[in-house]
C-alpha cells in the first residue's frame, strides 16, 4: 500500500523523530562509499559488498521521501570507476539495471521523479533502456526528485555545460554578457533541482571525489565512518539531526554576532 505523503503525515513522522520539516534539507546528496571495505572486513568478495549496498538504497530513498525531502542524489558510479576491473564493472551495471526494474513500483508508490545525471555515452544499453523506462514512468510524478549520478563526474558535467553555452553563443542565440550563475545552473544535469543543502559521505573519507562541485557550494558536510551497507534508516536520521542543528550563515554573520 502506498505511504501517506501528505504534509500532515510528514509532519507527524518528523515530530516522532524530534525533527521539524522546515529544518530539514530540501536536497540531500550522498557519496555512497565503502562497499568493498565492508565486504573485505567480512572476508567476502567485493561483489557481495556491492549487492549489500544496493539493498540499502531502497530504505534510504523511501525514508527520505516519507520525511518530505525535495530531492535526493546518490553517487552511484563515477566516470573514474571505469578503471575498475572489467568483471566488477559488469557486475555493477547488472545491479543498476536490476535495481531500476525492481524499484519501479516503489518509485511510483512514493511519487518519485527519477533523474539521471551523468553522461549516457559509455553506459550499456541494458542500463539505458531501464533508465529511460523508469524516467518516462515517473515523468508525471510531482514528489521527491531521485537523481542517480551514473557515469558522472562534476568536471565533465561543467565542461559539457560550458560547451553547450559556447555553442549557443557561436550560433548567435546568446550574448556573452548574458552568461550568469543562473544560466550555468540551468545548463547542468541538475537543472530544475534545488542545490544540495546536505552532503553525506560514508566510510569516513574526507574528500568530495568530483561530485556536484558547482552545486554543493553552500552544502553542509556530514561524514560518517559507517560503510554504505551499514548506513541504515537510523544513520540517515542522525545525519538529518546534525543538519538541523547547524547554523547556516551563507557567508554572513550569526544573528548573535555583532
Amino acid at each position: 500500500m502506498p505511504p501517506d505523503l501528505s504534509p500532515q503525515r510528514i509532519k507527524e513522522r518528523c515530530s516522532a523523530l524530534g525533527l521539524v520539516p522546515e529544518r530539514l534539507p530540501r536536497h540531500a546528496a550522498i557519496i555512497m562509499d565503502g562497499n568493498g571495505r565492508w565486504a573485505k572486513a567480512r572476508q567476502q568478495p567485493r561483489s557481495a559488498g556491492h549487492q549489500a549496498g544496493a539493498d540499502v538504497v531502497e530504505e534510504i530513498v523511501t525514508t527520505a521521501a516519507e520525511l518530505g525531502l525535495g530531492a535526493l542524489t546518490l553517487y552511484s558510479f563515477s566516470v573514474e570507476n571505469w578503471r575498475r576491473p572489467k568483471e566488477e564493472v559488469q557486475m555493477l551495471m547488472h545491479l543498476y539495471a536490476q535495481y531500476l526494474r525492481q524499484q519501479r513500483q516503489t518509485q511510483m508508490d512514493h511519487n518519485l521523479r527519477l533523474r539521471h545525471i551523468g553522461r549516457r555515452e559509455g553506459l550499456p544499453s541494458s542500463v539505458l533502456d531501464e533508465l529511460d523506462l523508469s524516467i518516462d514512468m515517473s515523468a508525471k510524478n510531482d514528489g521527491m526528485f531521485l537523481c542517480l549520478a551514473l557515469n558522472y563526474g562534476s568536471r565533465v558535467e561543467i565542461t559539457d555545460a560550458v560547451r553547450r553555452i559556447a555553442g549557443r553563443v557561436q550560433q548567435g542565440e546568446l550574448s556573452p554578457d548574458a552568461i550568469d550563475e543562473r544560466l550555468i545552473c540551468d545548463s547542468l544535469d541538475t537543472r530544475g533541482v534545488p542545490d544540495p543543502d546536505l552532503l553525506v559521505r560514508t566510510a569516513g573519507e574526507m574528500r568530495l571525489s568530483n561530485f556536484l562541485l558547482w552545486q554543493i557550494s553552500y552544502a553542509e558536510l556530514y561524514v560518517t565512518d559507517k560503510h554504505w551497507p551499514d548506513f541504515t534508516r537510523d544513520e540517515l536520521h542522525k545525519a538529518l539531526h546534525a543538519f538541523a542543528s547547524r547554523n547556516r550563515r551563507f557567508g554572513g554573520l550569526d544573528a548573535t554576532n555583532t
